[in-house]
């Protein structure tokens, strides 16, 4: 792999970094004081200056106006706005978002491009996904209760959701629904956007995570669709291809998260150095002259390069040779990465001390809002057995 970036893109770059640094970090403690509803008119009006700077949207074609970035120069950019928890929705980029936009870019009718993948482009309203339920294990999307069942001109959903992220505030959820139980096992489903003022779309909570239910973009909701009619136009894609949308919207999705993380890994680790340079322990005694802090320090460098150089590897492989090609690669970025998270956040939260553990500083929200990151998209262990089989298929062994 050599990536080899153009003078534009590094230019690029170089205006997101200053932006974050000069117009986020100063102002990302009081943000962290506040909740969603209260900071969203300053998350605007620094929104807008991101479309001045014509980095709105980064990762959607100018044919619906986005940026255009590819996938490999969009992963360097999430490394950057993954340093705060507010970068990538300043840049209209964040998940579900940004997976639900090129679903839709990709295979949403004329008039479901028109009517909610502009306005989700332009960031004038927001989206979420609606895939997990509680009833059956997460980790098998081709498991579900909900249904969708032709009626007339509509189509008629029952079902019961959680962890539909954003769903507070959305406009509207892309739905996995069962649309034929008996077709073969990854044909019987298919996705639909649901407006979330359908009669029968009912937000039963926003789901307490380690204590916190966050709310609006941050949050996480339990919905039931009580029998929501929504029109035979509302299906994206094809009749029975809900599994094969949802695994082709997690494959560059995953790409986002991991490169996301590892900006989250640098900014730790950037606060936990600082600490070790600065705290003083005793006349002439720095915290970072202690063996175990210079042992974490070590270890948290290589780690992050490790993921790092993974994760763009792989983004460059599946830009020449597609999705299908790196599943194994995927698999493997998505368990290491996580992993490299928890432990890169765990030593920086030691380092700190009992500081660590307030909300004086971003890390507890990142540990919070974070440790699903071995969960969501597949937990660890279904990649670790994916990647496992795939390797021992090449050596013969049968499953």
């Amino acid at each position: 792999m050599l990536i080899q970036n153009t003078p534009q893109f590094e230019d690029i770059k170089q205006q997101i970094a200053q932006f974050i640094e000069q117009e986020v970090y100063p102002i990302e403690q009081a943000l962290l004081q506040k909740t969603f509803y209260q900071i969203e008119p300053l998350l605007n009006d620094l929104r807008d200056k991101v479309r001045k700077m014509g980095l709105f949207t980064p990762h959607i074609s100018p044919t619906f106006g986005g940026a255009g970035l590819t996938l490999v120069e969009l992963a360097q950019v999430g490394e950057i706005l993954g340093t705060t928890p507010y970068g990538h929705y300043l840049f209209n980029c964040q998940a579900p978002d940004a997976g639900n936009m090129e679903l839709l870019a990709h295979h949403a009718s004329k008039e479901l491009t028109d009517r909610y993948l502009l306005p989700l482009v332009k960031g004038q309203i927001r989206s979420c996904f609606s895939m997990t339920e509680p009833e059956f294990a997460g980790s098998n999307p081709t498991q579900m209760g909900t249904t969708a069942v032709q009626d007339g001109n509509e189509y008629v959903i029952n079902g019961h959701k959680w962890f539909t992220s954003s769903a507070d505030g959305a406009a509207f959820a892309i739905v996995m629904a069962m649309t034929d139980p008996e077709a073969p096992v990854y044909q019987r489903a298919s996705m639909f956007i649901v407006p979330t003022d359908t009669p029968g779309f009912e937000l039963v909570r926003n789901i307490p995570v380690m204590g916190e239910a966050g709310e609006g973009y941050v949050s996480h909701a339990e919905i039931r669709y009580n029998n929501c009619r929504i029109p035979l136009g509302n299906i994206v894609g094809k009749k029975g291809s809900g599994f094969t949308l949802a695994q082709e919207r997690l494959g560059p999705g995953r790409i986002h998260h991991c490169m996301r993380w590892i900006g989250i890994c640098q900014r730790a680790f950037d606060l936990m150095c600082r600490r070790a340079a600065t705290r003083q322990l005793a006349d002439g005694v720095m915290l970072g002259h202690k063996q175990t802090i210079q042992n974490w320090i070590a270890e948290c460098h290589a780690d992050i390069q490790a993921a790092r150089l993974m994760v763009l590897n792989t983004a460059y492989n599946m830009e020449q040779k597609g999705a299908k090609a790196v599943r194994n690669d995927i698999s493997a970025i998505k368990f290491f990465v996580a992993n490299v998270l928890q432990s890169v956040l765990d030593k920086a939260i030691q380092t700190h001390g009992a500081l660590g553990l307030t909300d004086d500083l971003v890390l507890a929200f990142w540990y919070r809002h974070e440790r699903a990151a071995r969960i969501y998209d597949g937990p660890d262990e279904v990649h670790k057995v994916a990647l496992a089989r795939s390797i021992l298929h090449q050596y013969g062994l049968a499953f």
